[in-house]
C-alpha cells in the first residue's frame, strides 16, 4: 500500500514540474517559456533623422549673404580689382560671368579666376560662368575655334555631338571656370530671327532635341554646370531681346508641340539648370515676358515640366528689360515669379540697385525669407553636386585640347 502512495505521489510531482514548464491552451498547443519569450514584441528602434548640411548653413547666413546668392554679376577689368574685391566681400555676391572684355589670352584668365578664388574667403564658392556655345565664344584665340551649332545638328550624330560638348567643358575645366549658359535649346523657326540664326542646332524640334541634349550631356558628364536655353524658346522672333522685347503670338497649345519640347526633353534627362529669356508670349501672359512671368516659369517650367532645379534668367540689362522697366522692379519680379539666380552682366551700379530692390521688397513683404531660403537651398545644392570650391589651379596647358579640337573638325569633315 505504501509502495501504491509512493508511486502516485512521485508521478503528481512530476506533472507538477511539467505543468510549470509548459502552458495548456484551449487548442491543445502546448507552448515552452521559450516560445513565450519569442512571442513578445522586439523593441522598436527609430531611424536616425540625416542632418540637411545646406538647411544648416542657410540657418546660419545673414540675409545679405542669402541676397547675394541671388546674383551672378559681370565684371570690369582684365585682372582682380577693387570693385571685383568688394563684390565678393561687401556684398557676398554668389558668381561672375565673363566676357570677352576680361579675357586677352588664356594665361590672363587662368591668373584673374585663380585670384578671384583666392579672394572669396566666404564659406560658399562662386560661380564662375561664361557663354561658351561653339561659335559665340568669349575665349582667346590660343583655343581652336569650333563650329557653330548648327554644323554639329546638321550631322545629328550623338556621339559627335556628345564629344563637341565635352571638349567645350574640358576647355572650361582647364581655366577654372564651372558653369556654361549653353546649349541653345531654341528652334530656329523663324528665317528672319536675328540672335538665334547657327547658334540653334536646327530649325526642327527633333534635331535641336537630339543634339542639343548629347551637347548638355557632355558639357555636365565633364563637371560644367550646364545651363539650357532660352526658355520657353526664342527661336520664332523677329527682334534681339539684347536691343528690345520680342513679343510671340502663339498659343500655350502651340509652344507645347514645338518650342517646349527640347527642355522637356532636357528636363527628363535631369538637367540641373534652365534660363529664362526676354520673350513676351502675349497670348499666355499678356503683361509680362517670360523672364517675369509666373504663369511661364512657375505654372509651365516648376509645375507643368516638374523642374525643380535653379532657374537663371537672361541678362536683366539687356534692351528687352531696361528699355521696358526699372532694373530693379523686373529683378524683383523674376523672384517673384518663381527665379532663382539674376544675370546683372553690365554697369557698375547695377549689381547693388538689385540687391538693394530685393532687400526692400523682403522688408516690404513682397517677397518672403522664406522663398529667398528656398532658392537659396537650390542654388547651394547645385553648388555642392559640382564640388564648387575656390582651389586654385596650379597648371594650364591647352595643347591637348586643340588636338582634340583638331580631331572633331576631322571627324565633322568626314561626316558632312
Amino acid at each position: 500500500m505504501k509502495k501504491r502512495v509512493l508511486t502516485l505521489s512521485l508521478f503528481m510531482l512530476i506533472l507538477l514540474l511539467f505543468s510549470g514548464c509548459t502552458e495548456v491552451n484551449y487548442n491543445n498547443e502546448i507552448k515552452t517559456d521559450e516560445d513565450k519569450q519569442t512571442n513578445e514584441p522586439a523593441e522598436i528602434i527609430e531611424p536616425k533623422e540625416e542632418i540637411d548640411d545646406i538647411l544648416i548653413q542657410i540657418e546660419n547666413m545673414s540675409l545679405k549673404e542669402k541676397i547675394g546668392q541671388l546674383l551672378i554679376v559681370g565684371l570690369t577689368g582684365q585682372a582682380l580689382n577693387d570693385e571685383i574685391k568688394s563684390l565678393i566681400n561687401d556684398y557676398k555676391i554668389g558668381g561672375f560671368i565673363f566676357f570677352g572684355r576680361n579675357i586677352s589670352n588664356a594665361d590672363q584668365t587662368f591668373k584673374l579666376i585663380n585670384d578671384i578664388k583666392k579672394e572669396n574667403v566666404n564659406n560658399i564658392p562662386l560661380f564662375i560662368s561664361i557663354d561658351e556655345e561653339g561659335r559665340v565664344s568669349r575665349l582667346s584665340d590660343e583655343f581652336h575655334k569650333l563650329p557653330a551649332a548648327k554644323t554639329i545638328g546638321d550631322i545629328n550624330d550623338k556621339d559627335l555631338s556628345y564629344t563637341y560638348g565635352k571638349i567645350i567643358a574640358d576647355r572650361l575645366n582647364v581655366l577654372g571656370f564651372n558653369l556654361n549658359f549653353a546649349p541653345v535649346l531654341d528652334i530656329n523657326s523663324n528665317s528672319d530671327n536675328p540672335v538665334i540664326g547657327d547658334r540653334a542646332f536646327a530649325d526642327n524640334e527633333s534635331v535641336v532635341s537630339e543634339s542639343g541634349l548629347s551637347v548638355a550631356l557632355g558639357i555636365k558628364e565633364n563637371n560644367i554646370i550646364s545651363v539650357v536655353k532660352h526658355f520657353p524658346g526664342h527661336g520664332d522672333t523677329k527682334v534681339d531681346s539684347h536691343v528690345s522685347l520680342p513679343i510671340i503670338n502663339k498659343t500655350r497649345k502651340k509652344l507645347n508641340r514645338l518650342e517646349i519640347m527640347p527642355f522637356k526633353k532636357a528636363i527628363a534627362k535631369k538637367i540641373d539648370a534652365v534660363m529664362v529669356g526676354h520673350v513676351l508670349y502675349n497670348q499666355i501672359d499678356e503683361n509680362l515676358p517670360a523672364t517675369m512671368s509666373k504663369i511661364i516659369i512657375t505654372d509651365i517650367l516648376r509645375n507643368n515640366l516638374s523642374f525643380d532645379k535653379v532657374v537663371f534668367s537672361d541678362d536683366m540689362t539687356m534692351g528687352a528689360i531696361i528699355k521696358n522697366y526699372s532694373i530693379e522692379d523686373a529683378s524683383v519680379k523674376f523672384l517673384q515669379a518663381g527665379g532663382d539666380v539674376l544675370l546683372i552682366c553690365h554697369g557698375n551700379l547695377n549689381p547693388k540697385l538689385v540687391l538693394e530692390s530685393i532687400k526692400k521688397a523682403i522688408n516690404d513683404n513682397v517677397i518672403s525669407e522664406k522663398e529667398i531660403d528656398e532658392k537659396v537651398y537650390r542654388i547651394l545644392t547645385l553648388k555642392k553636386q559640382y564640388n564648387l570650391n575656390n582651389n586654385i589651379l596650379g597648371d594650364l596647358n591647352i595643347d591637348e585640347l586643340n588636338i582634340e579640337t583638331n580631331d572633331l573638325l576631322e571627324n565633322i569633315a568626314k561626316l558632312k
